[in-house]
């Protein structure tokens, strides 16, 4: 892979499929061998020159959890007999696009497949109030699944290269254009089948509700017209494979580990009970070796001078209306609460601003980079935590006044830090000319715990260097992943 040009936004793909002159009599020669039964017509491309169609090799690219793209290749789409049978279907199913039918492709049209299914899984999150470490561990489990089965899905998209409805029978009326990609297998379908199940497993009292939304996904791509009812059941069954796999590796992921419940008594350590996730930093990780690959070296002695003059910072800030507003902001409005929602969103406006939402691929690609960086990072984080158990500010002065509740974990280092310095990263390198916005962002929130009085500066740079750290390793990975 190139590195001079591996940014996700510099791959903006046609959605339209361009036949250049000279081919047009190849693509006649084509069809009349269909007609009299010459080829078969799961042969027939939907474009003369498969590099202008969306990521014709990306069924090659690196998986998380399957060995490879081909791993789950699904047997040959059905025959010319089968197809002519599964046009008649489609016509039969134009005949009832009425206003309803018409908003649900709507919806289900809006964005790459994944997109609709990281909304749905916010909101799962927000009703039953999972943050932080859960939140992040849901997103990735997900993501990963959909990206996996992405990619298996274009390894079967382009091993057999079936047409679109329409381009096979132009009696089929699709409400809009063709995805400049094969049919055989749905990617919506794909999607849903890997996303369904990852959520029904982690939020079993709603299993119902989201394999209903995944027969919904389906069926809207038939009303439409775009793909066969064989595309969708194929999608949704292999869809359905991959996150088998990945419930299996969820299973085993270590987020069901317990403390054991022994806290240090040192004169440096933080003194709360009941302290937030003590155990997360064991989980298991997705790029990472483990939560300790990066763990940085211990925190200042809070008996020191440069403790004190850490301490004297806090005490000497004066917080103006602004520092509060940010501080406010990082704490309730993009922090541990909703931190996955606000840059889980960012990213999703970014697929559109630079028309990523028909890139299926890439953008199942970014969403899974993502949440394995937010996961790891959040790991890595609490590793440190409570490898050190850090005192925190108040309970160094009982007098210090902080502008709002501390969390309640050590405080070194600043998880803010790490989190969202590393998300910046990511983000930075999937969409670099918008690097500085989002390291700005970043920069804000770390400092935002200072102005707060929650957390010692050297708390946040201690966050920082561990958020980079964990960015990096991830970058890596996305570099040699075998995505151009």
């Amino acid at each position: 892979m190139n590195p001079k040009n591996d940014s996700i936004a510099a791959r903006r793909r046609p959605r339209a499929v361009l036949i250049v002159p000279g081919l047009a009599l190849l693509l006649l020669l084509t069809t009349a061998l269909f007609l009299s039964g010459i080829i078969s017509p799961v042969r027939i491309v939907a474009s003369a020159d498969k590099e202008e169609q969306v990521e014709p090799h990306a069924g090659e690219w690196q998986t998380w959890i399957l060995e490879s793209g081909s791993q789950l290749r699904l047997p040959p789409p059905p025959d010319k007999a089968t197809t002519k049978d599964e046009i008649d279907e489609l016509r039969a199913l134009a005949a009832q696009r009425d206003a309803a039918a018409l908003a649900q492709i709507a919806y289900w049209n809006s964005g790459a497949p994944a997109y609709r299914w990281n909304e749905i899984a916010r909101d799962t999150l927000l009703k039953n109030t999972v943050a932080g470490h859960g939140a992040e561990r849901v997103l990735a489990l997900m993501n990963v699944a959909i990206y996996d089965a992405t990619i298996a899905a274009w390894d079967s998209k382009y091993t057999y290269d079936r047409p679109r409805p329409s381009e096979f029978r132009s009696s089929v009326d699709p409400v809009f254009p063709n995805p400049a990609s094969p049919s055989y297998p749905s990617e919506h379908a794909v999607a849903a089948g890997a996303a369904s199940e990852v959520l029904a497993f982690l939020f079993p009292e709603d299993a119902e509700f989201f394999r209903e939304r995944a027969a919904e996904a389906g069926s809207a791509l038939l009303l439409a017209g775009v793909q066969y009812p064989s595309d969708v059941e194929a999608g949704m069954v292999l869809g359905q494979q991959v996150a088998e796999r990945v419930i299996q590796y969820a299973q085993t992921d270590g987020s069901d580990a317990q403390w054991d419940g022994v806290m240090p008594s040192g004169p440096c350590n933080w003194t709360g009970v009941n302290p937030i996730a003590p155990a997360s930093g064991t989980w298991k990780t997705w790029a990472l070796s483990s939560g300790s690959e990066f763990r940085p070296p211990p925190p200042i002695d809070c008996a020191s001078s440069d403790k004190e003059a850490e301490m004297a910072e806090l005490r000497n800030f004066e917080r103006t209306r602004k520092h509060n507003v940010i501080a406010l902001f990082n704490e309730y409005g993009s922090g541990a609460a909703r931190g996955h929602w606000y840059w889980n969103e960012k990213l999703g406006l970014k697929m559109f601003e630079y028309g990523l939402d028909g890139n299926p691929p890439r953008s199942a690609r970014a969403y899974a980079l993502l949440a394995v960086t937010r996961q790891d990072v959040s790991v890595a984080c609490f590793d440190a935590k409570y490898a050190y158990w850090a005192i925190r500010p108040f309970q160094l002065d009982p007098t210090f006044q902080t502008l709002f509740p501390t969390p309640n974990h050590p405080t070194y280092p600043a998880a803010h830090a790490c989190v969202t310095i590393a998300t910046a990263d990511v983000m930075s390198y999937l969409f670099p000319a918008d690097a500085a916005a989002f390291q700005a962002i970043a920069q804000d929130a770390g400092e935002s715990r200072i102005w707060a009085g929650i957390h010692f500066r050297s708390d946040v740079e201690a966050g920082n260097a561990l958020g980079h750290d964990v960015a990096q390793k991830v970058i890596a990975l996305a570099q040699n992943d075998g995505s151009p």
